[in-house]
């Protein structure tokens, strides 16, 4: 039919701008947030255009739930706004009839949602965690953004440097400050480089530099020029085996587990496509517009609905994994919108009655 068609490509639209402002803002907030934390040398300045984009698969099924219920949402208030509902329904069509176009327009997306939440998403968490382990177990020098003091995960050194090339560890003028055995080492080198002996200890190669040693206060301190200097930096950390995080585990090993946990994890994961159905579904009798009572309440309500419905899966969730309750507790906060949904569907077919006596007729009152 023509409004199937016209709502279908209007949808389409809408979603792709939608989900373009969306992505802009998650990732232009990530992207603020890593910079100062490279900033601050916690991370390597190279590793974070990759995190940003693991991070952003692991958030992507989120943004398409609340991409999927804002365009249905926007599109359908526009249609009751400019009255073309209006026609529509003095045609011959009631709300139902617009089920299954917004279901042509969502169950796609809600089986992209599946399979980025079932496969693509515990991938793309267990290859951020190894990531930034590796980050992590990467030389001290190498974390550092040049120009910024940097302190080691033992406290007892300080690092700087001028310029770091990030090919085989090497950097060039390079401050170290050692305070070890209540002295105080400071050694000044035009190059240094990190490498890892065959025991597994790794230690800071310094060359053409200059090292004082003395005691803080006192005027004896040593000066000594070398042309290589080696410092011990602690044994090498063995890479790490599989996370212990529940959002990197494959799906395949969450099904028929008995821990409570993993039991909760993949009734979250099963929950994101049917949320972008369900959300999809209410966001029809949601979008209905009075212009007696105002431009936005339909939207604050569909807001507050959105909210509520997410916490509830959320505290569903942890319960689950709390051993509290069973996996039937989700599936119960998924019952309870869809009968949201039905029984506003309902009513908005009857606008001219209010809400007490349509939901009456609804479970056969007078």
């Amino acid at each position: 039919m023509v409004f199937q068609k016209s709502l279908t490509r209007e949808l389409t639209f809408t979603a792709l701008g939608v989900f373009v402002v969306l992505l802009a803002i998650i990732v232009s907030t990530q992207a603020i947030n890593m910079l100062g934390r490279a900033a601050e040398g916690q991370i390597a300045n190279e590793a974070i255009t990759a995190l940003i984009g693991f991070w952003t698969l692991g958030f992507f099924p989120v943004l398409m739930i609340l991409t999927v219920f804002v365009s249905v949402l926007v599109v359908l208030t526009r249609t009751w706004r400019d009255h073309e509902m209006v026609v529509w329904l003095s045609a011959g069509l009631s709300l139902r009839d617009w089920i299954w176009p917004i279901m042509r327009f969502a169950l796609p997306l809600a089986i992209l949602v599946a399979g980025v939440t079932l496969f693509v998403g515990p991938w793309a968490d267990q290859r951020s965690q190894d990531y930034a382990e590796i980050i992590k177990r990467r030389e001290e020098v190498s974390a550092i953004a040049p120009g910024v003091f940097k302190e080691s995960s033992s406290a007892t050194k300080v690092y700087f440097i001028e310029n770091y090339t990030g090919q085989n560890s090497a950097a060039s003028n390079i401050f170290m400050q050692d305070m070890t055995d209540g002295k105080v080492s400071t050694v000044f080198a035009k190059h240094g480089y990190i490498t890892t002996k065959k025991d597994g200890e790794r230690v800071l190669v310094l060359e053409d530099g200059t090292r004082y040693v003395g005691d803080p206060g006192k005027a004896d301190y040593q000066v000594g020029t070398f042309k290589r200097y080696t410092a011990s930096i602690g044994e090498s950390q063995m890479a790490t085996g599989p996370a212990g995080n529940r959002q990197s585990i494959p799906t395949r090993q969450l099904l028929g587990s008995s821990n409570p946990e993993y039991k909760a994890e993949l009734a979250w994961r099963l929950s994101m496509p049917i949320s972008c159905v369900l959300l999809a579904l209410l966001a029809l009798p949601l979008s209905y517009y009075n212009p007696r009572s105002g431009h936005t309440y339909n939207l604050l309500f569909a807001l507050l609905t959105f909210f509520v419905y997410q916490n509830g899966l959320t505290v569903a969730r942890n319960w689950i994994a709390q051993g509290k309750t069973g996996v039937w507790s989700i599936a119960l906060v998924h019952a309870l919108l869809l009968l949201l949904a039905l029984a506003l569907l309902r009513h908005r077919n009857r606008p001219q009655l209010p809400f007490g006596q349509s939901l009456a007729q609804m479970f056969g009152k007078n």
